[in-house]
């Protein structure tokens, strides 16, 4: 009698498949087959298990080779300093752990320290040792706000690595196009076809590339397939045109105006605000001043309310009135003001703040009576309209980056109302003074912590240029001294020591020596507050000198 041969890997299949549910369910439930139960039955399990194995490696039938993968890319950097390899070894290698008790100690954050670390490398322009790259990744997927930097510093080989461990392909995806090189832009053939064919983030990358270089260029290419673009796709394409945008892009951002989408309609409105001799700056001018006005009939008062009352002797006070527009239009809705306010706004402030926003700020001094920037926001405002008005001017200032306004709006860093009921906010503070040079801004955080102390200077201090400049590193060090003289916990000031840790200048640490001693605490001192605080600044003392050493180390030859 002929028997059918069964495929070679059924029987052993199926034993293996049998051992696997025996193991699962345990052997006082199931035992293996030919085996009693009993204290015997987990040895004669692991026994059949390792015969099965053999007899599975064995029959194993050879598979066709895979082809292999292409030789990663060559990187043409120079390599790292041998010290600062080793130095970015130590980082990557950092886990900090949960603090107990609310305590840091006195060690530094290594994981602090790798974004400023790597941005020194970038900017010297190294390659990392390639047995890092695993360790960079892994650090770079664990956190987003280091992604850049890292993968600037990666370079190809780390694109090269993400193609083969799905768990590092965030770095295709983080990568304009995907890691794929750009054709010369030079190469109007190549740059067309890529253009027409490529991927949806390599064509980002094309124009982003081309913009930086050509604008003009690069908004003729958008040109040719806007069209035909998807509303998202255009969103994106039209905000690359913030890179070198001239009043050659009006006439191209003026058509975007009447797009079917209203997100491109409202980025194109935007845009054409920014450029202040633009059309729809003009019209939002007209718009704008015909909102705001001069009255010389009120007059000075009392110190309570200078703005409204009036007395015998007191003299006209000029004073800005305003009158809000009374309904949207379609002009103005065609040039980006959005009709519909926000719950618990009131339409007519809401269409008044976008039309000032929009208006470039060269109105203000022709409409008011040829003041200044600074006379003009120091003039009283009618009907508790002040608010609005100062705030749309700041997103104005912002927008246009005009440095005269936002000092003006900023005002005196020493001012007793600053940050309080009535002034501009911290956060349009912070706004203003991006649009300051690093001295500058500097200078008045410094200005503004030697008054108003550490309590609502974080925000600020987030704006300023790194490492901070001598004013304001001596500022921060001083109001923390004088809290810790106070008796205060240091667990108040964390977010701001952090920050001190990162972007003091190493050079300040001399000064912090005599600050290393655990302090006599006053009368009304928190219990335990002086050991904190020689911690806190024992460890920023540590974190500055390793600063220190790591750009030592980052510099040699």
């Amino acid at each position: 009698m002929t028997r059918t041969s069964a495929p070679v890997d059924a029987p052993v299949t199926g034993a293996w498949e049998g051992l696997v549910t025996t193991a699962l369910l345990g052997t006082d439930r199931r035992t293996p087959p030919g085996t009693a139960p009993g204290p015997d039955a987990p040895v004669a399990l692991l026994d059949a298990a390792a015969v099965a194995t053999v007899r599975r490696r064995a029959g194993l039938r050879p598979a066709r080779a895979a082809e292999r993968p292409q030789p990663a890319p060559e990187d043409p950097r120079p390599p790292l300093p041998a010290a600062a390899a080793r130095r970015l070894a130590m980082l990557l290698a950092d886990r900090p752990g949960a603090s107990a008790g609310g305590r840091r100690g006195t060690a530094p954050d290594l994981m602090e320290l790798l974004p400023q670390w790597l941005a020194a490398a970038n900017a010297r322009g190294f390659a990392p040792p390639p047995q890092a790259l695993p360790a960079l990744l892994d650090a770079a997927r664990g956190r987003t706000d280091l992604r850049p930097a890292a993968l600037e510093f990666a370079g190809p080989r780390a694109l090269w690595l993400a193609r083969l461990n799905p768990d590092w392909r965030f770095a295709l995806r983080s990568t304009p196009g995907g890691g794929a090189a750009l054709p010369h832009l030079e190469d109007d053939d190549r740059v067309q076809q890529l253009w027409q064919e490529g991927l949806f983030a390599e064509r980002v990358a094309l124009l982003s590339a081309l913009r930086s270089r050509e604008p003009a260029a690069a908004r003729a290419l958008l040109e040719t397939t806007w069209a035909t673009e998807r509303a998202e796709d255009r969103l994106m394409f039209l905000d690359s045109l913030r890179t070198g945008l001239a009043p050659d892009d009006e006439p191209f951002l003026e058509q975007a105006l009447a797009d079917r989408s209203r997100n491109v309609r409202a980025t194109a409105a935007e845009l054409l605000s920014a450029l202040p001799g633009s059309a729809l700056a003009a019209r939002m001018a007209v718009r704008a001043a015909a909102c705001v006005a001069i009255d010389h009939t009120h007059s000075t008062g009392s110190a309570q309310d200078t703005r409204t009352s009036r007395t015998s002797e007191g003299a006209p006070t000029p004073t800005i009135v305003v009158e809000a527009p009374h309904e949207c239009d379609p002009g103005m809705e065609r040039d980006g003001v959005v009709p519909k306010a926000p719950a618990g706004r009131g339409e007519r402030s809401w269409w008044f703040g976008q039309l000032v926003e929009a208006a470039p700020l060269g109105t203000w001094p022709r409409r008011l009576g040829g003041r200044t920037p600074k006379e003009i926001v120091a003039l009283p405002v009618a009907d508790d309209w002040q608010g609005e008005l100062h705030a749309a001017w700041c997103r104005a200032a912002v927008r246009q980056r005009d440095a005269e306004w936002s000092r003006a709006l900023l005002g005196e860093p020493s001012a007793p109302e600053a940050g309080g009921p009535g002034a501009v906010s911290l956060a349009e503070r912070a706004k203003l003074l991006g649009t300051l040079g690093a001295a500058e801004r500097a200078e008045w955080v410094a200005g503004f912590i030697a008054t108003h102390g550490l309590s609502e200077a974080f925000q600020l201090l987030g704006v300023c240029a790194v490492p901070w400049a001598p004013p304001l590193g001596r500022a921060v060090v001083d109001a923390l001294n004088i809290a810790r003289d106070a008796g205060s916990y240091p667990w108040s000031f964390s977010g701001v020591m952090g920050l001190a840790e990162r972007c003091l200048d190493p050079s300040e640490s001399g000064r912090l020596d005599a600050l290393l001693a655990v302090p006599d605490e006053p009368e009304n001192a928190s219990p335990g507050a002086g050991g904190y605080w020689a911690e806190a600044f024992q460890r920023l003392v540590t974190t500055l000198r390793l600063r220190a050493a790591m750009a030592e180390e980052l510099s040699a030859p």
